[in-house]
């Protein structure tokens, strides 16, 4: 199988590394039919699920296809499966998914390739052969989590004590290759991992679970997804330790806040966005007959500070004072005529 980078892993220093994220998507694919494309994230609820979702309908209009949101409430693999089903029974003729495990759906998916339609990976994928695969380097991002971890607890001074980690269970791909890097990245130190607790990507689970690595002492928890990272900041703003330092992983207002309040040092940044609209035009292009090999494309990750969201800021109020200058110069030369 083949693999792509697009874009590397940013370090922190990279105060800017957000808006450097490169767009890795900018062009139009010519359908040549009229094509139903259905996108099945692991739950509908999760802003990086939203964010992939506006992607994917953006790049559709564009291209002139029809997607359709199929995901389930919940992370639950008998309701991803019925998804599938679903779209099989209803006549779709790709199925652009994100699988909640790689094992279990992978039946589901066979009986969709099974029945002539195209299958493309995007985030997660599934123990099917896919048309196309486009996701993030976990296990490298998880290694720089890990990095980002040590780096802030060196900075206050801290070098042991145990770490815990939050992570979705024990069968999604993408979070236990985050995990796995994490792990790596801790090697050969004088920090303690703690056993894995499992919060089903729940925000208030991990916020019990985190709460509980406080009460033993952790100096350090790592929330391996949206849901275990919102609950792992939300717990250490209840805990009022300004000593504990919390690591997220994906991208939502709430993590923006709770890394701008410090209660988590950063948060890696997939983009979700781009997996839909790549995922999308690797759908049409499949279906158009073209042979796509299996290729996997990383689709990049940032690390997300306070110094990285502070800097993004500013740069959108220029661009937005630049806008006005602008609409305001143009006001001025339409009165004059």
């Amino acid at each position: 199988m083949k693999k792509k980078i697009l874009a590397a892993v940013c370090c922190a220093s990279m105060i800017g590394c957000l808006a450097a994220t490169p767009v890795l998507a900018d062009e139009t694919v010519k359908a040549d039919g009229d094509y139903k494309i259905a996108l099945i994230t692991m739950d509908s609820v999760d802003q990086h699920w939203v964010s992939l979702k506006e992607g994917a309908e953006e790049e559709a209009k564009a291209d002139g296809v029809t997607v359709d949101f199929m995901a389930p409430d919940v992370k639950d693999d008998a309701k991803q499966i019925e998804c599938i089903n679903n779209a099989v029974a209803g006549g779709y003729d790709a199925i652009l998914v994100a699988a909640n495990s790689e094992d279990a759906v992978s039946g589901a998916l066979q009986e969709a390739v099974d029945a002539g339609i195209k299958i493309v990976y995007v985030d997660s994928p599934a123990n099917v052969e896919a048309e196309a695969t486009f996701s993030t380097d976990n296990k490298a991002a998880g290694k720089t989590a890990g990095e980002e971890m040590i780096k802030a607890l060196e900075d206050k001074g801290i070098k042991d004590g145990s770490i815990g980690i939050v992570n979705i269970n024990t069968s999604t791909n993408s979070t236990i290759q985050r995990e796995e890097g994490f792990r790596e990245a801790l090697e050969g130190t004088d920090y303690e991992l703690l056993e894995t607790q499992y919060c089903e990507g729940d925000a208030a689970k991990a916020q019990t679970i985190a709460e509980n690595y406080i009460t033993e002492g952790v100096v350090g928890i790592f929330g391996a997804n949206e849901g275990a990272a919102t609950g792992t900041g939300n717990a250490i703003k209840a805990s009022g330790s300004d000593e504990i330092v919390g690591v997220g992983f994906d991208k939502s207002d709430t993590l923006k806040g709770l890394i701008e309040d410090g209660y988590l040092v950063c948060t890696m940044a997939q983009n979700p966005d781009q997996m839909g609209k790549l995922g999308v035009q690797a759908c049409i292009k499949a279906l158009n007959g073209e042979d796509l090999g299996g290729e996997v494309t990383d689709t990049g990750v940032s690390v997300l500070t306070k110094e990285a969201l502070a800097e993004d800021g500013a740069e959108e109020t220029e661009e937005a004072a630049d806008t006005e200058e602008a609409d305001d110069a143009e006001e001025t030369e339409e009165a004059a005529e």
